[in-house]
């Protein structure tokens, strides 16, 4: 039986990738012209990445914003994976493969 994996919130990314580049939180806020209390939010898992904050943290690191939201995506379904069962509904149309 495999174990499931906790889902990663995109701020422990943002958090790894900030220590690599050895950026603060308060420069990164700085740079995108938005309080530090946003990315420390973020960084600690208390706050999702909006579209306009993909965009800033995108131009201020050289990324592309959909990178963040695509981050935010998967979290936030892997997060609903795991609290909702789907089981009982029953499909109206077939999948395709």
């Amino acid at each position: 039986m495999a174990t499931a994996v906790a889902p990663v919130h995109p701020g422990e990314h943002l958090a790894e990738i900030l220590g690599e580049l050895d950026i603060s939180r308060y420069r990164l806020a700085k740079a995108m012209g938005v309080p530090p209390i946003r990315i420390n939010g973020i960084v600690h898992c208390r706050r999702s990445i909006a579209a306009d904050t993909a965009l800033r943290i995108g131009k201020a690191l050289g990324m592309t914003p959909e990178f963040w939201m695509n981050l935010q995506r998967m979290y936030d379904l892997d997060l609903t994976r795991s609290s909702l069962d789907t089981s009982a509904i029953e499909p109206l149309v077939e999948a395709s493969e």
